[in-house]
C-alpha cells in the first residue's frame, strides 16, 4: 500500500532529524576517539559492509532479470534502480564516509547517479556491483587510522557517526530489496 504524503515525508524527515541529533555528538567523540578505537570502528564497519554486500549481491542474483524493472507502484525505485543506487553509494558515499574518494572517472555525483540508474540489464548491474564494491572495500580498508580520530572531510563528522549513518542507509536498501524480492516470489537465499 503506497505511503501517504505525510508518511513519505516522515520517511525523509525522521532520518534527517536523527542525523541532526547524532551530529552534535561528533564534537564529544572526537575528544575521546584514539587511533586504536577508530581502526576498530572502521573494521566493524567494513565487516558489516561485507555482510550487506553479500546479501545484496545474493538477492541481485536470485531475482530474475524480467523482474528488474518491477516497482511496487509509480514514483518509487524499481529493483534495478535500487541496485544501481547501491552501486552509486559504493562508488561515492561509502568511500567519502571515511574521507576517501570516488573513482577518478566517476564525474559529478548527480550525473553519475542518473547514468547508473539507466542500467537495467542484470549482467551489467552485477558487474557494476562487483566493481563498485571493489572500489569501496579498497577505500574503506586502506584509510589511515590517524585520519579517523577526529572530524574529517567531506562529512565533517567522526568515523562512529559516519559509519552508523551510511551502514543504516544500506541496511534500509537491503530491506527494500528483501521486500521487493518476496513480493515477486523470490525467497532471500540465506533464509530458511
Amino acid at each position: 500500500m503506497p505511503l501517504s504524503k505525510p508518511g513519505r515525508m516522515l520517511g525523509v524527515v525522521l532520518p534527517l532529524g536523527l542525523a541532526l541529533v547524532v551530529a552534535p555528538r561528533a564534537a564529544h567523540s572526537q575528544d575521546v576517539l584514539d587511533a586504536k578505537s577508530a581502526v576498530h570502528i572502521r573494521d566493524v564497519y567494513l565487516a558489516d559492509l561485507d555482510t550487506l554486500h553479500a546479501k545484496i549481491t545474493a538477492l541481485a542474483m536470485a531475482i530474475p532479470e524480467d523482474k528488474y524493472t518491477w516497482r511496487p507502484f509509480a514514483g518509487v525505485r524499481s529493483i534495478s534502480e535500487v541496485l544501481t543506487h547501491v552501486v552509486h553509494e559504493y562508488y561515492y558515499f561509502v568511500p567519502t564516509s571515511v574521507g576517501g574518494a570516488p573513482p577518478s572517472d566517476f564525474g559529478p555525483p548527480l550525473a553519475a547517479e542518473k547514468r547508473l540508474s539507466a542500467i537495467t540489464k542484470k549482467s551489467q548491474i552485477l558487474d557494476e556491483l562487483a566493481k563498485s564494491w571493489a572500489h569501496t572495500r579498497a577505500q574503506v580498508g586502506s584509510v589511515d587510522a590517524a585520519h579517523l580520530t577526529g572530524t574529517y572531510r567531506p562529512w565533517g563528522t567522526t568515523i562512529d557517526n559516519a559509519s552508523l549513518l551510511m551502514a543504516g542507509d544500506l541496511h534500509e536498501h537491503l530491506g527494500q530489496l528483501i521486500a521487493y524480492a518476496r513480493m515477486n516470489g523470490v525467497k532471500p537465499p540465506w533464509s530458511k
